[in-house]
Formats: C-alpha cells, sequence, structure tokens
C-alpha cells in the first residue's frame, strides 16, 4: 500500500514542473514579446509638417464655406468702387412723351401731343465729409470680411489638423490594443496547456478568456471612432485619404504665452470686430455729416417738340438746407449706440480670447507634464509586468490576477501617454489659431 502511494504523493508536484516546460513552445517571442514604441507609426514616411500642411491647403481649396466668404469679401470690394463712385459726376437723360396742356390766366394755351428730352448733371461739392464717411466705411466692411475669410479658412486648418492629429492618436491606440489582445491570447494559449495538465486552474483560464474578451473591445471601440474621424476627415479634404503619418512630435513644444498674447491682435476674428466697430464709427460720421447742408452743382437742358417748342436750360450751383426732420435724431442716435456697441464687442472678443489663452496654455502644460509622469511611470511598469510574468512562469510565486493585473496597468499607461501627447499637441493647434494661426506654427 506504500509502495503503491509513493507515486501518488509525488504525482502533485509534477504539474509545476510540466507546465513551465510544456507552456514554453506556446509563447512565441515574435507574439508574446513584442513591443511597438507607442509614439510610431510605421505608415507614411513624409515629414509630419509638410503632411498637415498639404492636407490643411487642399481643405481650405475644397470647403465652399471658404469659397462662399472669398465672395462675400469681393462683393465687399465691389461695394467700395459704388461708394467712390458717388462722388463722380451724375449723368442722366430722360425722354418722355404724351398729350400735353397748358392754361394761362384760365384761357388754354395749347394742347395736343408733346414729345420731351431731358439731360441732366450733377454732383456734390461739399457734403462735410459724408461721402468720405460713407467710403470708409465701406471699406472697413471689406476688412471686416476679408478677416471673415481668413478666420473660415483658419477654421477648415483647425479643423483638419485637429482631425488628422485624432486619426494619428486613435491609429497608435489601436495598436497598444492590438498589442494587448496578442498579449492576452499568448496567456489564453498558455493557460489552457496547463490546464490540460491541472484541470483545477480552468478559472484562471476563464479569467485571462474575459481579460482578452475586453481588450478586443476596447480595441473594437477605438476602431470605430478611428472610422468616424476619417469619414469626418474624408469630407473635407477627399477621398481617398493620404496613409496616416506620426504626428507625435510635431507641435510637442509648448508656445512662449507672452508672444501668444501678442498674436491675438493679429487673429482673424479679432481684426473682424475691430473692423465692424471701425466701420460702425464711420457710419455714425456720415449720418451727423448728411444731416447738415449740402452744397452741390447741377446742370439740365429741357426740349420739347410737338405741342409747341420750348427749350430752358440751367447751370450752376445748389445748396440744401435741412431744417427740420423727425427721423434725424432718432438716426444719429441709433448710429451712435451701433458703434459703442461694437467697441464693447471688440473689447469682449479680445478679453475672452486671453482668458481661454491661458487656460488653452495651462491645460497644453498640464498635458505635457502628465506625459513626461506617464513616461516615468511606463518604466516602472514595464519592470514590474516583466518580473511578474517570470514569476508567475518559471517560479509559481505570483498569482495569474498578478500577471493580469500588471498587464492591464502597463497598456493602461500606454493608451494615457498617447492620449497626453496628442491632448498637449491639440492645445497647442488650437492656442496658434487662436493667434496668427495653424499654419504659422507648422511653418
Amino acid at each position: 500500500m506504500l509502495g503503491a502511494n509513493a507515486p501518488r504523493k509525488r504525482q502533485p508536484a509534477k504539474p509545476p514542473a510540466v507546465a513551465p516546460a510544456a507552456s514554453a513552445p506556446v509563447l512565441p517571442p515574435s507574439r508574446c514579446n513584442e513591443e511597438a514604441p507607442a509614439t510610431e507609426l510605421a505608415t507614411s514616411s513624409s515629414d509630419p509638417r509638410s503632411y498637415l500642411i498639404q492636407l490643411a491647403e487642399t481643405a481650405q481649396q475644397r470647403s465652399r464655406q471658404v469659397g462662399v466668404a472669398r465672395l462675400l469679401e469681393q462683393a465687399a470690394r465691389d461695394e467700395i468702387r459704388d461708394a467712390e463712385a458717388a462722388r463722380l459726376p451724375q449723368a442722366q437723360l430722360v425722354l418722355s412723351s404724351g398729350h400735353a396742356g397748358s392754361i394761362a390766366n384760365g384761357v388754354s394755351a395749347s394742347r395736343g401731343l408733346e414729345a420731351r428730352a431731358s439731360l441732366q448733371l450733377q454732383g456734390p461739392l461739399w457734403d462735410w465729409g459724408r461721402a468720405s464717411q460713407l467710403i470708409e466705411w465701406r471699406r472697413q466692411l471689406a476688412e471686416a470680411a476679408a478677416a471673415g475669410r481668413s478666420g473660415a479658412a483658419e477654421q477648415i486648418v483647425l479643423q483638419t489638423v485637429a482631425l488628422s492629429l485624432d486619426r494619428s492618436r486613435y491609429t497608435l491606440q489601436s495598436q497598444v490594443y492590438g498589442q494587448y489582445v496578442r498579449k492576452m491570447a499568448c496567456l489564453v494559449e498558455q493557460l489552457q496547456l496547463i490546464t490540460g495538465f491541472d484541470k483545477g486552474r480552468a478559472s484562471e483560464l476563464v479569467q485571462a478568456q474575459k481579460s482578452q474578451q475586453q481588450a478586443e473591445l476596447a480595441l473594437a471601440s477605438t476602431q470605430e471612432i478611428l472610422r468616424s474621424i476619417e469619414t469626418r476627415l474624408r469630407r473635407l479634404v477627399g477621398d481617398p485619404l493620404p496613409p496616416v503619418a506620426s504626428l507625435s512630435a510635431v507641435l510637442a513644444r509648448l508656445p512662449d504665452l507672452a508672444q501668444l498674447q501678442k498674436d491675438l491682435l493679429a487673429a482673424p476674428d479679432v481684426a473682424q470686430a475691430n473692423a465692424q466697430a471701425l466701420a460702425s464709427a464711420r457710419l455714425a460720421d456720415s449720418v451727423s455729416a448728411g444731416q447738415k447742408p449740402q452744397l452741390g452743382y447741377l446742370g439740365a437742358a429741357n426740349l420739347s417738340r410737338g405741342n409747341g417748342h420750348n427749350a430752358d436750360w440751367i447751370a450752376g450751383v445748389q445748396l440744401t438746407i435741412p431744417l427740420w426732420r423727425a427721423q434725424d435724431e432718432p438716426q444719429l442716435s441709433a448710429a451712435r449706440r451701433r458703434a459703442e456697441a461694437a467697441n464693447l464687442q471688440r473689447d469682449e472678443t479680445i478679453d475672452a480670447k486671453a482668458w481661454r489663452l491661458q487656460e488653452v496654455h495651462e491645460a497644453a502644460g498640464n498635458a505635457l507634464d502628465r506625459a513626461r509622469r506617464i513616461t516615468e511611470l511606463l518604466r516602472s511598469s514595464q519592470q514590474l509586468r516583466s518580473a511578474t510574468l517570470l514569476q508567475w512562469q518559471q517560479l509559481g510565486r505570483r498569482s495569474l490576477f498578478d500577471v493580469m493585473g500588471a498587464e492591464a496597468d502597463y497598456y493602461a499607461l500606454r493608451v494615457a501617454h498617447v492620449n497626453a501627447i496628442y491632448d498637449a499637441q491639440q492645445a497647442v493647434a488650437l492656442m496658434g489659431s487662436m493667434g496668427r494661426g495653424v499654419l504659422g506654427l507648422l511653418q
């Protein structure tokens, strides 16, 4: 009995020795130890800055929004010419015919068909600067339209750059989750072999399969977001999309806050608000000038044939003196209040952008600091997961739950590192768009 039981006592000690030996072949180094850097893409080899500039220019050329803003700017330029032409002489010829008659001292003098021709020429001599103010008003409106076109183009550029950065972000995340899925698949394969010898460890296999499924779900969700981003980017730059580029360092430097604050005044929306404020002031001045006496020149010649033969002419100057019009005071008051409101709107635009810039600058700095801290954590996490996996495989001193926890923590840190880098770059792109433009940063 003792001799028969001796092998049974020694047999439980065999599975730990058999499992590592048998499990070694199911961990191919090319698959289980694949750890590509989380910030590199083996895709487009073009310069990332040139890549983004080319995409942004393509999006601007394709944008209907930019096309609309360009047409509005051209229309505003035409209105400048219209205002300038108002200072030139105006000539017109009036032709009329019909049945005409006249009565003098109660006696009918003539009656019958008559044709008339009238040639008129007139223009301003002195209008208290009204025409000049109207020209300047139109000029400022044209500047506002030009700034609006620049702002529309800048928004398209920002959208294109932001979507390109997110496309690169989620492509990197897909790589990280793909490696996580392969790592969990390796553990599942190893545990399937182990449970072939030790049925009591079937719960570990179920847990590993669950972790693999969770990793696959995270990968599928990331790929779904990536497809959505590519659809939106395709609308801007057309189809097919160029290969995704590695953009992990293209805007990774934090710009100087003082310089960004100076660049705020060159932003399209600030320039547009300033031009609109100046235009409102010029319009108020033109309304005020239009309510003062107006001096102009005129010339007219009239000729009639048929019911008599008559001709008369006049040439000289004409002074128009407004005595009282009820609408003058409300018109001037409304114009001045609009000018004051436009000034306040401009100041509010600048102030809001200044505070927003500080907020985004702090967010970018925090994201870069977070990326540096995660890099340090990744080193420790890599050491921990390697040691935990080794102790579980060869020494049996760690449980599978320790291994999966270390793996989950490591890959979560890698995803967090990718997010921190791209959060910082998105903030830098936004700060660029608030000043001289994203393309200025890229160039």
